[in-house]
């Protein structure tokens, strides 16, 4: 089972400081073109490709990305509800066979309602992830009948469903999701391939793993899981610790917590904050108290190899993908490259080989 390594990339080149999004702004072909390049080159499997409101279409952003590189895959985020289940099960479907089979994606209902609201959907999330899970429904038969379907639900109905292209990977390519309410755990265990969540505290982890696989089993499937982290290394523990405090500062002065939504599991990164800075020696959580948790906040810090071996305790909870990305996108790429991704790559592969030795 070897782990799997995914990064992110951007739209246009970041400014100065720590910045904690890469997909806001103007668009720049050269900066995807290299930044994808960038990130086949240092031994990434998978770059997402983020949503929001405002920013620049993903699918458009990740089909220019894959046609600049050759074996990198590319995790879509898409939001259920604007544009028609079938259709979108065709844009996958074609994205993937243009591409190799390389694509997987992202399910998010929304960041907020206000965000939802500035793109005309005024659905509350309770209903969001409802229609999702219908949507999912329509999604996957879209991609799998064998012949064309009807379909009568609360949010969707059609006459004849059907699509003549089919996706390169079987059934259809990935699917993952990330929420900590009710209706996503429970959208998620309906449709979804990958769990996706924050980095916390391995015993918390190992407890969202047992309760997701329950709650998928009910249903019939086995899921998978991805957690998102982002590591702040340096040569010695000191240097990482400097440079962590560092990057704390840069947030702080260009963060503005004032009027930002909140969510599930944005309130659950900030109580393993309020539980202490520090969590399983690496862990470090005051990047989400400063950003009110908003998006992937929780940090690693360490050498490269403490980190490395930080990550590879959550493969062995079963964890089989880690999203690494840092405060200097471009740069953290190349040194994630250099100093991490080998170290994680190897250390599963000496974990699994242990496994495989002691059977």
């Amino acid at each position: 089972m070897a782990i799997k390594v995914l990064g992110m990339i951007g739209v246009t080149p970041s400014g100065k400081g720590a910045t904690m999004s890469v997909i806001k702004g103007s668009i720049s072909p050269e900066y995807i073109r290299d930044f994808s390049r960038t990130h086949e080159k240092a031994g990434f499997d998978m770059v997402l490709v983020g949503y929001t409101a405002s920013s620049a279409e993903g699918f458009n952003v990740a089909l220019y990305a894959a046609m600049q590189t050759e074996r990198l895959a590319f995790l879509i985020a898409h939001r259920p509800g604007f544009v028609a289940p079938t259709l979108a099960a065709r844009k996958v479907a074609t994205f993937d066979v243009l591409t190799g089979g390389r694509l997987a994606l992202h399910i998010i209902t929304g960041m907020s309602d206000a965000e939802q609201q500035s793109e005309g959907d005024f659905a509350p999330k309770s209903e969001r992830y409802r229609r999702a899970s219908e949507y999912l429904d329509v999604f996957r038969r879209t991609l799998t009948s064998e012949a064309p379907f009807d379909y009568d639900g609360e949010f969707y109905h059609l006459k004849k469903g059907w699509s003549d292209v089919r996706p390169l990977q079987k059934p259809y390519p990935p699917i993952f999701f990330g929420g900590s309410s009710d209706g996503a755990l429970d959208m998620g265990a309906r449709h979804c391939d990958v769990y996706a969540i924050y980095a916390e505290p391995l015993a918390d982890t190992q407890k969202r793993i047992a309760d997701f696989r329950q709650r998928a089993a009910a249903f019939g499937r086995t899921p998978r899981f991805n957690i998102s982290v982002r590591p702040i290394i340096a040569d010695t523990e000191d240097a990482a610790w400097d440079k962590a405090r560092k990057i704390l500062e840069g947030v702080k002065a260009r963060t503005d917590l004032r009027n930002l939504p909140q969510s599930r599991s944005a309130e659950r990164l900030l109580s393993v904050a309020a539980r202490g800075e520090l969590h399983d020696e690496r862990l470090w959580m005051p990047i989400a108290t400063a950003t009110a948790a908003q998006g992937n906040s929780s940090c690693l810090v360490g050498t490269p190899e403490q980190v490395a071996n930080a990550i590879l305790k959550y493969y062995q909870l079963g964890v089989q993908s880690v999203l690494v990305r840092g405060f200097d996108p471009y740069n953290d790429t190349i040194e994630y490259g250099r100093e991490l991704i080998p170290r994680i790559k190897a250390g599963a592969l000496a974990i699994d080989g242990a496994a495989a030795a002691a059977e």
